[in-house]
């Protein structure tokens, strides 16, 4: 049988085609539009991404044997804030994760309702890029908008009632909204009068295996598929790359270097830091996970190489850096404001050090560091609460790189693992269609079958101790410069 995985990006769409073997058959992705009306802000149409799917979904299946096929699953942006009215019909365009004009709400949860509060009724505290602040903004902001939403949803979710018409979502993704009671896996009632949510606006809660319906028969017939080709739930972006990386059940960890940046780890009990510094959400194999999230990390490199130095060489500029551990210049990698550890959307990047003999490799390097030493920044919580990682899966566009896997590798000092497919969301994606519809008996079973470890990065013990200098340098950056930000009485 065939097995498709929609990873459903911030630019990008990628749909892939998988065997029951775990073999990728075809991969194809379409772009789409992203839209910032004003500074922070960031949007999206939905109605792209069901499009764009749609059309790579034809060519995906261009030349398979259609009646092959009996799922499809998904991995999708987090927290983006969907609305639909009685009809239907989006009521706005969605508001993503990295987003973060909701400084206000955010602060209102954080400080009125309270933080200690939140995590007893959510396992986390409000960030600004979570969907129940963006609720907040939007019941205050745009009031007569507001009154016409019937059903709220997370992008992944979008797609999949557009193809099997089941109001859905998965508890991973649910976790991300500031509106599940994570570890008894149900939406908070608290949380619910909090942010006046009516329980009707929100979608049913499945396990990321589970099947949520089958595809609608137009739409089939569209594709030139079965009728009875099973929805499957799906997971939130990292979880959905956790388990593409085999990054589940206990005390497993995996790097994911995509447009953000995450240092997620497996287990099989609940638990929370006490400072909410790291995430706690469920899992996609139906346990539980902690995460921690920088806004900004290949999407850094993205933004100096395209935007700054106008080039498409990326490798090319990689190669001309060789003096690692020895750079002189940070890069706080704040583009987007930051999450973890700091939750400050108001912070932003910046060079420092720079003098008259700093070079274009300096910049590129101090780039690609200031990522690296952010992911460290999540790692010290990890480690503060007595989680002892000594090696890691590593996905996403960025662990292209050789270079900054190598950096990585000595900056965080672990071992990290390279697996055969690096295509995370999307094959996490497939391997939940999979289960979903019988092909192995739980998440972890298909994972050992089809996750294999090709490669491993071992940590230079020399890098490893210039680079701890290093970072006890740029842990001491941003307290020092945050009040730039956003002042002294914030």
């Amino acid at each position: 049988m065939l097995y498709i995985g929609i990873d459903l990006g911030t630019s990008a769409v990628k749909l892939l085609l998988m065997d029951a073997d775990g073999k990728i058959k075809k991969i194809v992705s379409r772009t789409y539009d992203l839209s910032f009306p004003h500074p922070g802000w960031s949007e999206q149409n939905p109605a792209d991404w069901y499009e764009q799917s749609i059309d790579g979904l034809k060519e995906l299946l261009g030349e398979c044997d259609k009646s092959q096929v009996a799922g499809i699953g998904f991995g999708g942006q987090m927290h983006g804030l969907v609305t639909l009215d009685e009809r239907d019909e989006v009521i706005r365009p969605a508001i993503l994760w990295n987003d973060g004009r909701t400084a206000e709400e955010t602060d209102y949860l954080n400080q009125v309702v309270g933080k200690k509060a939140l995590s007893e009724y959510t396992a986390n505290i409000a960030f600004a890029g979570f969907t129940a602040p963006k609720i907040l903004w939007m019941q205050k902001h745009e009031p007569d908008l507001w009154k016409r939403v019937k059903k709220i949803m997370l992008p992944k979710d979008y797609l999949a009632y557009r193809l099997s018409g089941t109001f859905c979502t998965d508890y991973s993704d649910a976790s991300g909204m500031l509106l599940l009671d994570v570890e008894h896996r149900t939406w908070s009632e608290q949380m619910l009068e909090i942010c006046h949510v009516e329980r009707e606006q929100l979608p049913r809660l499945y396990e990321s295996y589970e099947v949520v319906g089958t595809l609608k028969p137009e739409i089939a017939e569209k594709l030139g598929l079965s009728p009875e080709v099973k929805i499957i739930a799906g997971a939130g972006d990292n979880a959905a790359a956790a388990v593409g990386t085999g990054t589940v059940g206990e005390g497993r960890c995996n790097l994911s270097l995509g447009t953000s940046g995450t240092l997620f780890i497996s287990s099989e009990k609940f638990g929370v830091d006490a400072h909410n510094a790291l995430h706690s959400f469920d899992h996609a194999d139906g346990g539980y996970h902690l995460m921690g999230c920088m806004l900004s990390a290949a999407s850094c490199n993205k933004w100096w190489m395209d935007g700054i130095l106008k080039t498409t060489e990326y490798a090319l500029e990689q190669e001309k850096i060789k003096n690692l551990g020895e750079n002189q210049v940070f890069f706080l990698p704040y583009l987007m404001g930051e999450r973890s550890p700091h939750n400050d959307p108001d912070a932003r990047a910046m060079f420092l050090g720079m003098s008259m003999d700093t070079t274009r490799e300096d910049l590129t390097q101090a780039v690609l560091e200031g990522v690296a030493f952010g992911l460290r920044d999540s790692l010290e919580v990890a480690r503060s609460l007595g989680i002892r990682i000594e090696r890691s899966k590593i996905c996403g566009g960025g662990a292209k790189s050789p270079l900054w896997k190598k950096i990585l590798a000595a900056v965080l000092n672990l071992r990290l693992d390279i697996i055969e497919s690096e295509e995370g969301p999307g094959y996490g994606g497939a391997i939940l269609a999979a289960v979903g519809c019988g092909e192995y008996e739980s998440v972890q079973a298909a994972c050992e079958k089809l996750v294999h470890v090709v490669d491993t990065v071992e940590p230079d013990p020399a890098l490893v101790e210039k680079y701890e200098a290093r970072y006890q340098e740029f842990r001491r950056l941003y307290p020092t410069v945050k009040t730039l930000f956003h002042g002294e009485n914030r």
